[in-house]
């Protein structure tokens, strides 16, 4: 990648993903291009693993992702947002790598750890360690349950609940109707809730210690998704 008269421009005032794409596409804008990355390296980072399940090989999805857009630099067309255009192609490498994992049988949660930081960071002042182990306890139960539903209801519920996407914004990125979105959106999230009660009731049944209770699930929920009032998904 080349430098261009845009850059000393580029370098001190802050542009638009879109503005920045212009510059990439027309100028070979190497300090515009590393804007971008600064800005949706982790999310697309975080948007692979979770649809993966694969923190590492997301890595390399991320950088593949970023190289197909400068490589297809010259096809961009500003009729939307960039972040769509992103979003888009990284979903559609992560679609890839899981039909990749599914004929080989080898989809696996291979970084229980990936997903736990964060709620480790939550507890980190407290000085109880059980507080701690139940946080990454709780991630590693909604990473497994997210892993198990399917790519459509995955794919709006990753958006939503982890991105921060709205449900227009979801529909762009995934050429549906806001209906449609709406619509996965509920057959996930009840799906979630089934997956996460079986899980409570079956290592109630164990009599695994810590001991859990099916009532746990509402609580696992919640922390997912504490704006939807979706309780009843673990009915």
């Amino acid at each position: 990648m080349s430098g261009s008269f845009f850059s000393p421009i580029t370098a001190f005032f802050p542009i638009s993903d879109e503005q920045a794409m212009w510059r990439v596409q027309n100028g070979d804008d190497a300090q515009a291009f590393a804007q971008l990355m600064n800005r949706w390296e982790k999310p697309i980072q975080n948007l692979c693993t979770r649809m993966t399940g694969d923190a590492h090989r997301a890595e390399d999805l991320t950088q593949e992702a970023f190289a197909r857009v400068y490589g297809r630099r010259k096809e961009y067309k500003p009729e939307g947002r960039f972040s769509t255009y992103l979003w888009r192609i990284a979903l559609n490498l992560c679609y890839d790598e899981i039909r990749r994992k599914q004929r080989r049988k080898e989809f696996s949660l291979d970084d229980p750890d990936y997903d736990s930081r964060a709620a480790v960071e939550d507890t980190a002042t407290d000085s109880q360690p059980s507080r701690i182990l139940e946080a990454r306890e709780r991630v590693a139960e909604v990473k497994d349950a997210l892993l198990q539903l399917p790519e459509a209801h995955r794919v709006v519920l990753v958006l939503r609940h982890y991105e921060n996407l709205k449900f227009r914004e979801i529909a762009e990125v995934l050429s549906v109707p806001e209906g449609t979105v709406k619509s996965r959106m509920a057959e996930a999230l009840n799906s979630m809730g089934r997956i996460l009660h079986r899980a409570a009731r079956s290592a109630a049944g164990t009599g695994s210690a810590p001991r859990k209770s099916p009532d746990r699930c509402e609580r696992v929920f919640r922390a997912l998704v504490p704006n939807e009032g979706v309780s009843k998904g673990c009915l």
